[in-house]
């Protein structure tokens, strides 16, 4: 598989197609592989980058080597090169510069019998014309010199990170100075907040970091103090710590740099200081602690602590797009779609049952000019002309509104409520532009919630996914991160339904296995040149569409009505000669194999098992003959709100049917028709324990729910789905 993904193959042509290389895993499974590879590749060329670093300035030791090798993470491979790593002057390095290595190293060593030998030692290094003024600023300098040692020192970074990931608590204040009310009261509930830095939830560490990140609040992630001081007390002070490795700036090297063979055994005694060594010593230490150690760290620990905040934003933002894309379609359907507006009207499209744009028109049924006659007509009038079999409604400012209009009208057929999110980021885009270049952003605006109702994932592609709104915290987590795994979503769930190869605009085919954007513009330029694809392999005469580029793409790709049946599913073009033995080993052709049940009962498969192909795919194979080019989204069913339009129509234990908009780690939202979706916390999802709120509701799913609370001053609706 790892060959696989290194020769350009795609997730979703290796999940589909390539089964036996790997035990038939799923895409997430393989997506994790994925990771981990680039992951050890990462860590591997950053190993090679600190090795020839080190080689360079003749620092590499064969222990420091041997260290190094065996590094087995990344953090690990740092910890070992800080030391080595060229830095700012600070104060350790201004002391070394003033010769001060020695003193530090003897204090080290405990080499110091008694304080006046101490302070004798120290007066060898005063130098009255130079930085070294006194025996106490030589003691000092020798401080800084050990703190630093001290604060470097991997297994003393190794011992308190773990002690960061075990025990750091994430703790947050309001900052000094900020008012309490005002932009900051959006962040009082961390006012006065803290627990455990491991177990904090992702939601509740982006609100404290944006809460920093605007000025609100003030925001530490560090265990206690005075922990952190026992750990690294227990190493340098109580057990032998070896610093042999550690080259040019530590004790190893002091020797070496006064001309002298380094013994190469510079360890503490393994028992406590002496009473010249032991006051100095613990000064140093709780100084490299306080002042490099600590906040190194938890500059560090943060930055893992957003990282994995991040992947659990990201983790549900992803979810709740895919089933979002997966939303069933009102495929095969002449739809009206209405972009509501009050002052300057409701624009009307009227789009075919391909979703071409029939009509448009502007129509006044609402507040403050509602001209609901003059409406009602132009509406009954288009519905007509053109066979109009669903309405299509945006759920925006006045949404509800105009369904009820609609609804008074009569027209006897569907009434749908469709979300507005992101509609006027593609209406204003350079794609919608592009498509529609005659007509302004309102008819562009009710195009695209027409289309959404006709096919949510045909036209959610053309649109940024963070602008969809089935996300928390969105803009502020990692954005290429972000990026990375909203694009594997759309192109999981685009191979996973399959593209129709002579109707799909380019936005959707550039997702398609092995495409992209270039090759997408590509292949609507051969169709429209050619009249379209009369089969798959037609997709080689597409300029810069080769071999490699054929086998990711074709078995995603449908071609309904042609010559070769084949064309209409997802078996792949290299199994189609296959198929066709199969065919003739039971004495039909291949829409007999497709269309007779008990036909492909005696297909023998065992038969057809080789060096390439094995029962998975021919399980597969099998499969898609049944029910050739299925749609794997589900029946779409509309929904019918309560008689409800504001919060104020709202009252505790009322029960309402709703629409889930949005999932978050803490609960679902929906949308109960009144233009505020109200909030069911986890807890209130299901009478049991609910550890994911994806176990009980998708994006999209239709639920009753009961009324809680109405905070009509905040604009939250508290829901109950128990």
């Amino acid at each position: 598989m790892v060959a696989l993904l290194a020769d350009g193959a795609t997730v979703p042509f290796i999940a589909r197609y390539r089964k036996e290389a790997t035990g038939s895993l799923d895409e997430v499974a393989i997506r994790a592989i994925e990771g981990a590879r680039e992951r050890v590749t990462v860590r591997e060329a950053r190993r090679e980058v600190v090795r020839a670093s080190l080689e360079s300035r003749d620092l590499l030791t064969a222990e420091l080597a041997d260290r190094l090798a065996a590094a087995p993470t990344l953090a690990a491979i740092e910890d070992l090169y800080a030391p080595f790593r060229p830095k700012r002057k600070t104060r350790a390095s201004v002391a070394v510069a003033a010769g001060l290595a020695p003193l530090a190293q003897a204090i080290l060593e405990d080499a110091v019998a008694d304080p006046a030998e101490l302070q004798r030692e120290a007066d060898r290094f005063v130098d009255a014309s130079g930085e070294v003024l006194s025996a106490d600023a030589a003691l000092a300098g020798a401080g800084d010199i050990l703190a630093e040692w001290i604060a470097e020192h991997p297994d003393v970074r190794s011992a308190v990170r773990d002690l960061f990931v075990r025990q750091a608590e994430l703790r947050s204040a309001k900052r000094r100075g900020v008012a309490a009310e005002g932009p900051a009261a959006h962040f009082r509930d961390y006012f006065e907040h803290h627990e455990s830095a491991v177990r904090a939830p992702s939601h509740r560490i982006l609100a404290v970091c944006r809460g920093e990140a605007e000025g609100h609040l003030s925001v530490t992630v560090r265990p206690a103090s005075a922990t952190v001081e026992d750990v690294v007390t227990a190493l340098v002070l109580r057990r032998r710590v070896d610093w042999r490795h550690l080259g040019a700036g530590f004790p190893s090297a002091v020797a070496r740099s006064n001309g002298t063979e380094g013994s190469g055994s510079v360890t503490t005694s393994g028992t406590a200081y002496g009473a010249a060594c032991a006051p100095l010593m613990l000064q140093a230490l709780r100084d490299g602690c306080e002042r490099l150690l600590v906040p190194s760290l938890e500059s560090e620990y943060r930055g893992s602590l957003k990282r994995r905040a991040d992947e659990q934003a990201i983790a549900v933002f992803a979810r709740n797009l895919d089933e979002l894309l997966m939303a069933p379609p009102l495929s095969d359907t002449a739809i009206l779609a209405i972009d509501p507006g009050l002052r300057t009207g409701c624009k009307v499209v009227c789009l075919d049952r391909r979703g071409e744009l029939l009509a448009s028109a502007t129509i006044f049924p609402l507040p403050p000019v509602s001209r609901t006659d003059e409406a009602a007509s132009t509406v009954r009038a288009l519905v007509q002309r053109h066979g109009i079999e669903a309405v299509a409604v945006g759920n925006g400012t006045g949404g509800r509104e105009a369904q009820a209009f609609i609804d008074g009208v009569g027209l006897g057929i569907p009434v749908v409520p469709v979300s507005e999110s992101g509609a006027s980021v593609y209406s204003a885009s350079d794609l919608a532009r592009e498509e529609f270049p005659e007509h302004d952003v309102t008819v562009r605006g009710a195009i695209s919630i027409g289309r959404r109702l006709a096919d949510p994932l045909s036209e959610l592609v053309k649109i940024d996914p963070k602008s969809i709104g089935v996300g928390q915290y969105q803009h502020d987590v990692d954005q290429k991160l972000l990026r990375k795994a909203l694009d594997e979503v759309v192109l999981s769930c685009v191979n996973r339904v399959g593209v129709d190869l002579n109707s799909a605009g380019w936005p959707l085919l550039a997702y398609v296995s092995g495409v992209g954007p270039k090759l997408a513009r590509a292949i609507v330029q051969r169709r429209v040149a050619c009249g379209g694809f009369a089969g798959r392999a037609e997709l080689l005469s597409v300029p810069g569409l080769g071999p490699k580029a054929f086998e990711q793409c074709a078995g995603f790709l449908r071609i309904r009505g042609g010559a070769e049946p084949l064309d209409a599913g997802a078996v792949h073009p290299e199994r189609y000669s296959l198929v066709r033995t199969m065919a003739a080993d039971v004495g039909v052709t291949v829409i007999d194999l497709m269309h007779d049940a008990a036909t492909r009962g005696r297909v023998n498969l065992d038969r057809y098992v080789g060096a390439e192909v094995g029962l998975p795919t021919l399980r597969d194979i099998m499969v898609e003959l049944e029910k050739p080019g299925r749609d794997p989204r589900g029946l779409f069913e509309p929904v019918r709100f309560a008689d409800v339009h504001s919060m104020t129509d709202l009252t505790t234990g009322m029960k309402l049917p709703g629409v889930v908009t949005n999932i978050a780690a803490f609960g679902a939202f929906v949308d109960i028709g009144v233009h505020q979706d109200g909030l069911v916390h986890i807890s209130k999802l299901a009478d049991r324990f609910v550890r994911d709120p994806h176990e009980v509701v998708s994006i999209g799913a239709v639920v009753t729910v009961t009324v809680v609370e109405v905070d009509v001053a905040r604009k939250r609706i508290s829901l109950s789905m128990v």
